[in-house]
């Protein structure tokens, strides 16, 4: 391919995954540059049906892309920062007005890993307020929508990066994950999404306490070869990454309540039932089981938790002579004082969660392999469910309601990976998860790929993506939605 690239051509890369992307560069069918331009002209067309790319690096992108890049697999691969992450020459405004719109100076060793992997950052993605909730409908901007209906969210906190990869406008997006936040848009948009496990990514962001406990990194994707990829990269000892599945059977325990007891929409049970055949016939040794542990009890310490880092993002404000009523949204204030009001033992019971339960765990995962369970408690919400503005007590029974299983990995320390394996009626994305004990990432990548040569996904697009053959006419849809 020579001379300047067309949109037609910039959408049929677009339909390639980060590794078959990266082998046009390497044939010297394509330049990194021109690798790149596609990106930027996917991002130009459809992005603003999506408003998933909250900041356009495009001259920052062109001129990494120029070279000289590193002698890696991937390098020149076009991705996106979620809107969080720290990276020289960008904003870090992580969907906030009280962050400053200036660039950073400097990053952390996550994305020095990607940088010596040759990866082209072209922009950021858009997150709600501090990634505090489960959509992208930061006041800031306008909703982040799914590219499989605009009624609907893409879920959050990384809606932005699961909106962009859904549609094909970059075949990598950075996700970050404090309570499903790369699973959730992963199974509203069906994607792959793995949370890798406590202390398996090398440091992503400065040292926080509780960031440091319930958080987890990695690069959010189409296939599963991606995301392998992606893990291996940023793993503190550099393994090589999980290339096909394990010749392995594996014990899966089917759980399907809620942490809280509750059961799941009937698509995801369908999802989940689906999901157990397809096991099954493939040899897995598939059954029944409860959660091991007092469910309640970790989904309380994960409430607990979150409204103390949602008052950390108050105090900062207040610190730096802010006015958080002025420069913070509805939902980070009301976290505060729920925060301000919980008893001194409330925050003690949480940590005793936190150091507890992977011992628990543990124990379970000596009997059975992977949990089996839906991702999230019902399909993707429409625009303004959950927005920033609703209600704060409604507001937190209708999050955590919904994020009824995502938790537990979070507070336990342990990994997990949505697939989508599912699909409502509607034709909306569900995902459903897999989960194992501490270390278990290979093993769960291994079954992640045989999943997917059992039952292909990369293929199916939503209606507004790369393989829309009017993509490149699409008007914007209005804002505010109706």
């Amino acid at each position: 391919m020579t001379g300047t690239l067309t949109t037609a051509e910039a959408m049929a890369i677009g339909r390639l995954d980060a590794h078959d992307q990266a082998a046009l560069v390497r044939a010297g069918e394509l330049s990194a540059a021109e690798l790149v331009e596609a990106a930027i002209l996917r991002v130009e067309a459809l992005d603003p049906r999506l408003h998933s790319v909250s900041w356009r690096a495009f001259d920052q992108a062109r001129a990494k892309a120029a070279g000289p890049l590193p002698d890696r697999p991937l390098a020149g691969v076009p991705y996106l920062l979620k809107d969080s992450l720290d990276y020289p020459g960008m904003p870090s405004r992580a969907g906030s007005a009280s962050r400053p719109a200036a660039p950073v100076s400097r990053g952390f060793p996550y994305v020095g890993r990607l940088d010596a992997e040759g990866l082209v950052p072209v922009g950021k993605s858009a997150m709600p307020e501090f990634g505090l909730l489960g959509v992208t409908e930061p006041r800031i901007a306008p909703p982040t929508r799914n590219p499989w209906s605009p009624a609907h969210s893409p879920g959050g906190s990384s809606g932005g990066a699961g909106a962009a990869l859904a549609a094909g406008l970059v075949p990598l997006a950075h996700g970050s994950d404090g309570a499903g936040s790369i699973r959730i848009p992963a199974s509203c948009c069906g994607l792959v999404g793995l949370k890798p496990g406590r202390g398996a990514t090398v440091r992503v962001r400065a040292r926080h306490v509780v960031e440091d406990l319930l958080v987890g990194d990695s690069l959010m994707s189409r296939t599963v070869r991606d995301t392998a990829w992606g893990f291996a990269a940023t793993h503190p000892d550099r393994p090589p990454p999980v290339t096909g599945p394990a010749r392995r059977r594996l014990r899966v325990a089917v759980v399907l309540p809620t942490l809280r007891g509750a059961m799941p929409d009937p698509v995801l049970l369908e999802a989940v039932t689906h999901a157990a055949d397809l096991c099954e016939r493939l040899g897995h040794r598939v059954e029944r089981r409860a959660w091991p542990f007092d469910g309640p009890a970790v989904d309380e310490a994960e409430r607990t938790l979150w409204c103390h880092v949602g008052a950390d993002c108050v105090d900062a404000v207040r610190a730096a002579g802010g006015d958080p009523e002025e420069l913070l949204e509805p939902w980070t204030n009301a976290l505060g004082r729920l925060a301000g009001a919980l008893p001194p033992e409330a925050l003690e019971r949480a940590y005793g969660q936190l150091s507890g339960l992977p011992a628990r765990l543990a124990a379970f995962f000596r009997e059975q392999d992977v949990i089996l369970s839906p991702t999230l408690a019902g399909p993707p919400p429409e625009l303004g469910f959950m927005a920033p503005d609703v209600p704060a007590d409604l507001l937190m029974e209708r999050m955590f309601g919904w994020l009824g299983y995502t938790p537990l990995q979070n507070v336990a320390g342990t990994p997990a990976i949505t697939l989508p394996l599912h699909r409502a009626a509607d034709g909306l994305p569900v995902g459903v998860m897999f989960a194992g004990d501490r270390g278990a990432e290979d093993l769960l990548l291994g079954l992640a790929h045989e999943l997917e040569a059992a039952q292909p996904w990369r293929d199916r697009w939503p209606p507004v993506s790369v393989a829309s053959a009017w993509a490149s006419r699409l008007p914007a849809w209005p804002d505010p939605v109706p």
